[in-house]
């Protein structure tokens, strides 16, 4: 069994030695990821028609091959679908991401993008994250809320998930998105099947220009996060929030009925006929 483990944080994220360091009496871990931060890229590959990246030679305690690569986690697993890394890989693991990739934030998280990516080339891939102290933000968590970390918890619970889809690998290739309390493992209330909500337990609510300050016509923009709310306790961020580990089956992107007054069609009918 090939393991390939990634995440969007970085080569140098504890949560991703923690998880790579819990599976390795699993099969062959072999670490690929990223040589800085990419939260929030998706499964984005970058411009590969505008430059060529690089692979390093990276070191994870423990683990007895990593690389870190000059791009997002997708390319990551792109790099190890083409071989670059030896033999194909059997299921990518990506994490441990500091902040629930659960809702909205499921679009745009790279750490769920990774898992996604995997399953685009045949692979089974499994995202796993934790909540930060506060709840973060969109499946992030600042530097200052990263000390209350409980990594072993969600290390343990990566492993276990991992073991039970070792065990059985599914027949088709698929996308598992765990979240995880940031609670000692004695403490987690249990676990349950959810559904992706429709929210993260924070959004966004406000956005302004900053002039920059010796810099005429230019801006920083300055967000604004809403406080946590309460969401529905079969929802993936609902569930984290009431304690439990949130396991989603994650589907491919599927069509949809056109609605009754297709605009759409309605448009291309003027111009094409």
């Amino acid at each position: 069994m090939r393991i390939l483990v990634t995440n969007d944080d970085g080569i140098d994220s504890v949560g991703l030695h923690e998880l790579a360091r819990a599976l390795v009496d699993l099969g062959d871990v072999t670490v690929v990821a990223p040589d800085t931060e990419y939260s929030g890229a998706g499964a984005s590959l970058g411009p590969m028609h505008l430059r060529r990246a690089e692979v390093h030679d990276a070191h994870v305690d423990g683990v007895e091959r990593a690389w870190s690569v000059s791009g997002p986690p997708g390319l990551c697993v792109i790099y190890g679908r083409l071989g670059l890394f030896g033999d194909p890989f059997d299921l990518v693991v990506a994490g441990i991401n500091p902040g629930m990739n659960v809702g909205r934030s499921v679009y745009h998280s790279g750490t769920v993008g990774a898992a996604l990516t995997a399953r685009n080339g045949g692979i089974t891939g499994i995202a796993v994250s934790q909540a930060v102290t506060g709840w973060g933000v969109e499946g992030q968590g600042a530097d200052e809320v990263l000390i209350d970390q409980r990594w072993s918890t969600a290390a343990t619970v990566g492993r276990a998930v991992t073991a039970a889809v070792v065990a059985d690998m599914p027949e088709t290739a698929s996308v598992v998105n765990v979240n995880v309390p940031n609670v000692p493992l004695d403490e987690v209330a249990g676990w349950r099947h959810t559904v992706t909500g429709s929210a993260p337990p924070r959004s966004l609510t406000t956005a302004d220009l900053v002039p920059k300050e010796g810099h005429v016509g230019s801006y920083e923009v300055q967000v604004h996060w809403g406080e946590p709310g309460d969401l529905p306790g079969d929802s993936d961020g609902g569930a984290v929030m009431a304690g439990h580990v949130s396991l989603t089956w994650l589907n491919r992107l599927h069509d949809e009925d056109a609605p009754g007054d297709d605009p759409a069609a309605r448009g291309l009918t003027e111009l094409l006929g």
